[in-house]
């Protein structure tokens, strides 16, 4: 196994840092690794906002449910989905591109070219050592976030990444079974099969957190995804994106 399967086969999530920021260096490092991810037809359409404005950090954790390391890290990175350039292309070529820029499959670009790049930076951040944390409740309230950030038309921030030296090393979550997620050919979807493994999936997790916790949590991965799916979350979504002329047609 080498280093780099190394560090994807090592990863989880850290939200404890030690107090250091990280260097210029660094943060250029793990901008330039993420531009290197595959992007569709060479789009580019994203872009990465480092935040390091203190008050900012501390809105923006508050915006997030008040997950505090948001503002307790090495560096806070904002990844948003971004055709605004696109945008001003049209302009400067004089090409009528508003309808393609506002598609649903544009916006379904923006979104995977943001993703690609931003597991890039995970990648580097971790191989260099440090430790980092997805934050999805970016999206609580975009407006507020938006405000915090002036974003224009065109760009819909999509999660933060928390990235930092780690105060120590969290136990590696286990994924789903290769057989589970793994299907040759077409989608096995015999409802019973399925159901077993997420079934075998289940005590998995069960005894992983039971380990974790000393006994106090046992909960199923089945148990926790039917409560969250159960709950409305973000439910504004649709109209915030097409409010940013994105996702309209």
């Amino acid at each position: 196994m080498n280093k780099t399967i190394e560090t994807l086969m090592n990863h989880r999530s850290i939200r404890t840092f030690k107090k250091e920021s990280l260097s210029e260096k660094q943060i250029k490092t793990i901008v330039e690794a993420a531009q290197m991810a595959s992007t569709s037809s060479f789009i580019q359409a994203y872009t990465i906002i480092g935040i390091t404005d203190k008050e900012k950090k501390e809105q923006l954790a508050k915006l997030a449910g008040g997950q505090d390391y948001v503002a307790e890290n090495g560096h806070f990175f904002l990844f948003c989905a971004d055709l605004y350039r696109h945008s001003l292309i049209g302009e400067m070529e004089e090409a009528d591109v508003i309808s393609s820029i506002e598609s649903t499959e544009k916006f379904m670009v923006t979104v995977i070219d943001a993703s690609l790049a931003a597991q890039n930076a995970v990648i580097a951040a971790e191989s260099m050592g440090l430790g980092i944390c997805y934050i999805g409740g970016i999206r609580n309230e975009l407006e507020e976030v938006n405000k915090v950030i002036d974003a224009p038309d065109y760009v819909v921030p999509l999660f933060g990444l928390a990235v930092g030296v780690p105060e120590q090393l969290s136990a590696i979550k286990p994924r789903m079974p290769f057989t589970t997620i793994y299907h040759e050919n077409s989608y096995k979807h015999e409802s019973n099969v399925v159901k077993k493994q997420l079934e075998e999936y289940d005590r998995e997790i069960s005894s992983y957190y039971e380990e974790r916790t000393n006994g106090i949590r046992k909960d199923k991965w089945t148990e926790q995804m039917a409560k969250m799916l159960q709950r409305k979350s973000r439910m504004y979504m649709k109209e915030y994106i097409e409010g940013k002329k994105l996702n309209r047609r």
